[in-house]
């Protein structure tokens, strides 16, 4: 790789048992040629290599560094950044290609993956905005203090299951839709409630909750107005539901309008407090985290990366 400042670190997350990821590159690489972008490329094999290929580019030199993935290999690129000094956090700048299963935060500021010589456009003008991130904070079981930045949101409960379903099924089915449909139908042979006990702000909840979304962002459609940019978190806690409530609240959320189901309640902080989250599993951006061991608390940074956003 060179470590000429001016040129892009291109990072090319493929999508899993993607048959097309060739000729998905070919696409973009040809994009980025003919806008004039210099760039140097590099593709990962595995979700685990992700971390190690941005921490190559930082330490190269690269100020541009532009992710063709999705939430989770975004998210990996956020932990990257902050895990270096904040000096030269602040002298790089972090882009995104939508290209993942799931696109949340680039739907959020209006990146669309079939529009990549928009989206390059976009990159090359570099508009710059500091966005805020949130952090979990954790013990884990062998007793480490341990903590996970993230972009879009933490899920905690019912969605996270699906989440988890819909991974384990994927690799069965190898389709994103015959999986997402599996993992629905599997959904009911799960536990729709978890004994919870949140601190919000002044508010504490002692009760069986379904699921809770912690968002900095959309938080795929559970924190509508959630913007990374507020120093604030939204949260919305999701008490359980009768059954036919249950598929109004499906509608209601494929609809846009998830906040007005009545066993949503809304809440707004910087700082949420699980006391208890009995067996309940978590995802952060997507991607399923170890159970935390104990309370653990979500909290959120202001101002922490700077993110290229559409003019």
């Amino acid at each position: 790789m060179s470590n000429i400042n001016g040129r892009w670190g291109v990072l090319y997350c493929p999508k899993h048992n993607s048959s097309g990821a060739r000729k998905r590159w070919s696409k973009i690489e040809n994009c980025l040629r003919e806008q004039g972008v210099d760039f140097d490329f590099v593709q990962s094999e595995r979700q685990e290599s992700v971390a190690r290929l941005v921490n190559m580019m930082i330490s190269n030199g690269y100020k541009t560094i532009v992710i063709v993935g999705g939430d989770s290999a975004l998210n990996d690129a956020a932990n990257c950044l902050m895990s270096v000094d904040k000096e030269t956090r602040s002298s790089i700048a972090l882009g995104l290609i939508p290209n993942g299963i799931m696109n949340d935060f680039a739907h959020f500021w209006g990146f669309k993956e079939g529009e990549i010589e928009q989206t390059v456009k976009w990159l090359k003008e570099r508009r710059v905005r500091k966005i805020d991130l949130g952090c979990i904070r954790y013990v884990n079981a062998k007793g480490e203090r341990c903590h996970r930045y993230f972009l879009n949101c933490v899920n905690i409960g019912l969605v996270s299951a699906i989440m988890n379903l819909r991974s384990q099924t994927r690799h069965l089915f190898g389709s994103r839709t015959l999986s997402f449909i599996c993992s629905m139908a599997l959904m009911i042979f799960q536990r729709l409630d978890y004994k919870m006990s949140l601190k919000i702000n002044s508010d504490v909840v002692e009760r069986k909750v379904m699921t809770v979304c912690i968002g900095n962002a959309s938080g795929y459609g559970q924190t509508p107005n959630a913007v990374p940019y507020n120093g604030l978190l939204d949260v919305s806690v999701v008490y359980h539901p009768e059954m036919t409530q249950l598929f109004e609240g499906f509608y209601l959320f494929v609809t846009g309008k998830f906040l007005n189901h009545h066993s949503v309640h809304p809440y707004r902080t910087n700082e949420v407090k699980v006391n208890e989250a009995v067996k309940a599993l978590v995802c952060v951006d997507g991607r399923l985290l170890k159970t935390p061991v104990g309370p653990y608390s979500i909290t959120v940074e202001q101002e922490v990366i700077n993110f290229l956003i559409p003019t």
